[in-house]
This record gives structure tokens, sequence and C-alpha cells, in this order.
């Protein structure tokens, strides 16, 4: 979720004196649910992490040291950690009387439900626990029992502290001086406006899966309020203006109508590495949208090739495509190292078509049009999940 932010638990023990902790609120459940707080608090401790146990779900008594809650609740009544801050990045967990058949389906309801980050459902697979890792933007990992507990907890714990460490770059600082001959803007913004309407065309997924198959009708009124969906809005398209300074959609904007300058399409005109905060170059007088959470990947790759003219990231998948192996939220910069990595592996880097593993597509190429007219017909709607 957008809403989390960087560095909750630090590099481990070797990162300083006191690493961030972790909260266990272990309130909810049975005896699966407490065997796996145990295993993964014991797991965590290991590797240097504090460990604080508590019953309450509330984040008065949690040491402020604290980044990151393990928050067990009840799959027939789920209810959501009150976090003190935006920083508090929480793991649902959650034991399931059976193993269902779509463990997607049964478990995706429960991470909106209990408002978490991430969600683990947990179950029982002939005898054997098994454990999934469900993200919102990202699909799920399924963790089966392994010879011994130490193995399998060391397993679920390397899962999580990936997406918990990683550094959220979603700030955004608007600045006032766009050009007035760019307030209505250019050539590349009408690329980025034909590109939302053809992918409007292409029928593509707001997210890697169909949540309104998953989600009742009030539950999905709630996602789409507070990640603000509307029409293609996980996807998201660029275009290079001059020099590292490029055109994006804004977030969380249906992509078939992007019209305004400031507020539908923004240009990204800087990064503050240290402030983790992404320069806008803004009309005066509008009220700007925050631009798209994948732009700090986008400024990554342009600045390293300046061959790239365009950059197109859907909720699809081309056969074939060259994937990510770690599954880091969007907008943090190990998942934008991870796909600059690949970009620059590619045989031609300025013509990339890279997997984002159970999430998406991001494809460079010269122009939005290009991209379009040599990838387009080869996108699939539904994103493998592994």
């Amino acid at each position: 979720m957008a809403d989390a932010v960087a560095t909750r638990l630090g590099s481990g023990p070797a990162a300083s004196d006191r690493p961030n902790g972790v909260a266990v609120v272990d309130g909810a459940g049975g005896a699966l649910t407490a065997w796996f707080l145990d295993g993964v608090s014991a797991e965590l401790s290991a590797r240097g992490y504090p460990v604080q146990r508590d019953r309450e779900r509330d984040a008065t008594d949690i040491d402020p040291n604290v980044r990151v809650v393990l928050n067990a609740v009840d799959a027939a009544e789920p209810r959501s950690f009150r976090r003190r801050s935006k920083e508090i990045f929480v793991v649902g967990v959650a034991e399931l009387p059976d193993s269902p058949d779509d463990m997607l389906r049964a478990g995706y309801p429960l991470l909106v439900r209990s408002l978490s980050n991430v969600f683990v459902p947990i179950a029982r697979n002939g005898g054997g626990p098994e454990a999934y890792l469900i993200t919102m933007e990202q699909g799920f990992h399924r963790i089966a029992g392994e010879a011994d507990d130490e193995t399998f907890f060391a397993r679920v714990v390397d899962r999580l502290v990936p997406l918990a460490e990683s550094r959220l770059v979603i700030d955004n600082e608007f600045v006032p001086d766009l050009p007035r001959e760019l307030w209505h803007g250019d050539r590349h913004t009408e690329q980025i406006a034909r590109a939302g309407q053809r992918l409007d065309e292409l029928d593509l997924l707001p997210a890697p899966w169909p949540i309104d198959e998953m989600l009742n009708a009030d539950e999905l009124r709630h996602v789409s309020r507070l990640f603000g969906i509307g029409g293609l809005s996980y996807g998201n398209a660029s275009a290079r203006q001059s020099g590292d300074d490029f055109w994006m959609s804004a977030s969380g904007v249906d992509k078939s109508r992007l019209r305004e300058i400031g507020r539908d399409i923004l240009l990204v005109t800087g990064f503050d590495a240290e402030g983790g905060v992404i320069r806008l170059s803004v009309p005066p007088e509008v009220k700007p949208r925050r631009v798209s959470v994948d732009a700090i990947e986008h400024l990554t790759i342009y600045r390293e090739h300046p061959e790239v003219g365009a950059i197109l990231h859907v909720h699809g998948w081309v056969i074939g495509a060259v994937s990510t192996e770690a599954v880091y939220p969007c907008g943090t910069e190990e998942l934008a190292r991870e796909v600059a990595q690949l970009v620059r592996e590619a045989p031609d880097p300025g013509h990339a078509v890279i997997g984002l593993k159970n999430h998406g597509l991001t494809i460079t190429g010269e122009s939005l049009d290009e991209i379009l007219e040599r990838v387009g017909p080869h996108i699939v709607r539904q994103v493998p999940m592994s």
C-alpha cells in the first residue's frame, strides 16, 4: 500500500545498535496461528530484530521503534490494527479452517477488510502447514510446509523482510514553475493521452487480477476510495520531454481520460534522493494530483538509457517476458533498481519488455505509439501468478 513508508526494519543487526522492531498482536486465532506467530517471532529474533508481543490492537503501548506489526485476526471477522502513523507496516495473519481451492480469492478480501499491507492466510493442506503472502498490488506467494519448521519460517521471513524494509518513494513536491508554453501540454502529453485510450480499448485490468470478482460491492467501494482506483489506475505511461525530464500519468485517474496538465499528466523534473521526494513542475492555479507511484522506476530508466523515449506499465503479460524475482511494492527504490537491472541486461534496452513478478509489465520504447504498435497485440489480460 502507498501509505507505508520506508526502512521499517533497518538492515538487520549490523545496521545499528538497535534495529527497528516488530510487534505481534496475537489476540485472535487458534493453535495454528500461535505456532505461526511463535515461529516467525523466533526467526526474526534470531536475525536481530526486537519482537514485542501484545494482545491489544492499538499502537499506544507499542515501542516507538516498532515499524512492523503482525496482526492476528479472526478470518470470520477481521479487525484492523489502529496505526499511530502511516509508517507502520501491518502484516495481517488469519488461520483458515480448511485450505480453499483458491487461496487468493479467499485471502484478498481479508487483506482489504483488515487494512493490511500484506495478508498471510495460513492453513493445513493434508496435515502440513502452508502460508500465502498476499499483497494489494502484486498477487501472492505460496510457502508450503517444509521438512522442518526452521526452514519453513526462514522462507516466510525471507519473503516478509524485503517488503517491510523496502523504501517507498511516493512523496511529491509540486513547484508551480511549468513554462507557460507547456500549460496545455505538447506532443508528448498528446501521446500519453492516446496511449491511455488505447489501453482502455485493450480492456486490461485495473489490478493484476479481477478484484471485482473477489470483493463484494462494499469492499470494492472501500478499495476504490482508499487507493483512488479509477479506470486503469494501476497502469501508467510516461514520455521523455527533454533531458531527464519526463511527462507521466497521475495516480488514481482514469487513463482513458488524461486531459488536464498538472492534474492528469505531470512533468517530473527531479528527485531528492535524501528525502525520497519526486519533484514536479506544474502550472500555477492548478490543484495537482500525485504522480504515479512508479515515477522513481521510470526516472531510473530514463537517466540510464537516453535512447528510451517512453515507458509503458500495464497489468498484463507477454509470453516469454523476462521477470523480476523478488516482489517489492510499487514505488519502491528496490523495485526500481531490479527493473532497471533487467532493462540493462536486455538485448536492446531501448525496446525492452520486462515482467514484474505477479504484477505486470514495464515496456520501453521510442514512443508510446511505437510501444503499443510493437507490443500491444501480444499483451494478454491475465498476469501469471506463482
